[in-house]
């Protein structure tokens, strides 16, 4: 039996745009040529699944459709949220119409895997304890945990028991930490929470039915009496909004997964990412900055040069090399704030009235309009990875206070 991929896709792209509430959610934003929607979309190509069910906000429909249509997708099913109403009320809307032994996997549309073959193999390897009946607990939902790189207050985290063969028991899930705790939870041997779910549907309706009985009553009854359209193996629902209002918004990890007492962890040693914030998505472009090089986008000045990678819509992604005893002016910008990640030396900032340091795979934020300068007093050369987010991404957008180029008007 096939596994029904089930991506989830809504959400409203806060993080990324906090000033902001015209931008499109990071799965719609294009990074030169792909998308997060996309790269989800070529995941579940893979001939282990049927075609996609789509959980999405009426809003992103024609987007969603285009999409498809891009990657030459025959059949779908695109269930359209008059509201946002958070994760819970999305993997209800995941398991209406199918039969209780159809294996869903549920997929968050916003994040980042490296090797899609190696995904599916996991994925395919851990069916069996779904669907054997060697293995088979009608109850069972398994989550995927990611191997932790580094300590990180960007994920949530889970730990696992130590006992039983396959997927063991997740004994505790802890919401974002602190840097300290992240540390002390890994080295415990806790996982990334990748929000990414598999179950049959007879197991995610036993968990709503045991600790969120109305939101699935709601789904399916906004499902039922909503409008239903199908063409040619493509289906399109819109939800009753009468109904569908009156669901709680709220996460289905705080709602219903966290107090499951049969969820079992995948352990996934893989490259991934929730691109959730700048420094996330600097990380993946400084590891494919050669796809986006090119020559004309070179710039040089007195401290040393800088590259444009890629200008999407309301960001500029680009690489500033300081060369040895090279100072960038004391500047502001009046448009645009910005994110660095330090991927070579050690540099010297100044923000405001406070200087310190920054060395490898160090972040900092530089808001709109604070007084700022980065210094090289080393002698080996600085790279810094660096988003510019605004709406005007110019040259001219420099206030410069002092400057040893002599470039203070």
């Amino acid at each position: 039996m096939k596994i029904v991929p089930v991506i989830l896709c809504g959400g409203a792209g806060t993080r990324l745009w906090p000033d902001s509430k015209n931008n499109l959610p990071k799965q719609f934003i294009n990074f030169g040529g792909w998308t997060l929607f996309e790269k989800t979309l070529q995941r579940v190509k893979d001939n282990i699944y049927t075609s996609p069910r789509i959980i999405t906000n009426i809003l992103y429909l024609k987007t969603v459709k285009k999409l498809l249509i891009k990657h030459e997708f025959k059949n779908w099913q695109i269930i359209l949220e008059p509201f946002k109403k958070n994760t819970a009320a999305a993997v209800a809307l995941a398991c209406g119409g199918y039969s209780p032994d159809i294996p869903l996997a549920i997929f968050p549309s916003d994040h980042f895997i490296e090797n899609d073959k190696e995904f599916n193999n996991k994925l395919k390897k851990n069916k069996k304890f779904i669907s054997h009946e060697k293995y088979l607990n009608k109850k069972d939902i398994l989550i995927f945990g990611i191997k932790p790189k580094s300590p990180s207050d960007q994920y949530g985290y889970f730990l696992l028991e130590k006992k039983r063969r396959g997927p063991k028991k997740v004994k505790k899930f802890i919401e974002k930490p602190s840097l300290y705790n992240a540390k002390k939870i890994i080295n415990r041997g806790g996982y990334w929470n990748s929000g990414i779910l598999f179950g049959t549907v007879e197991a995610f309706y036993n968990s709503f039915i045991k600790h969120d009985p109305k939101t699935l009553e709601y789904c399916l009854q906004a499902r039922k009496n909503g409008k239903y359209n199908y063409n040619n193996n493509k289906s399109l629902t819109k939800l009753n909004k009468k109904i569908f209002k009156k669901i709680n918004s709220k996460s289905y990890d705080y709602a219903v997964l966290e107090k499951y007492n049969y969820v079992r962890g995948i352990k996934l040693n893989i490259d991934w990412t929730d691109l959730g914030n700048w420094f996330e998505i600097l990380k993946i472009f400084n590891k494919k900055k050669k796809n986006y090089y090119q020559k004309k986008n070179l710039f040089k000045r007195p401290w040393g040069h800088y590259i444009n990678l890629y200008r999407g819509k309301g960001f500029l992604i680009k690489e500033l090399f300081v060369k040895p005893q090279g100072i960038l002016s004391l500047q502001k910008h009046d448009h645009r704030s910005e994110r660095w990640l330090i991927t070579k030396g050690k540099a010297k900032i100044t923000l405001d009235k406070k200087i310190f340091y920054k060395k490898l795979n160090e972040t900092i934020s530089i808001p709109k309009e604070s007084i700022h300068r980065i210094e090289n007093n080393t002698k080996k050369p600085i790279m810094i990875m660096e988003a510019q987010i605004g709406n005007i991404l110019k040259e001219t957008d420099i206030v410069r206070f002092q400057d040893i180029y002599g470039r203070v008007k």
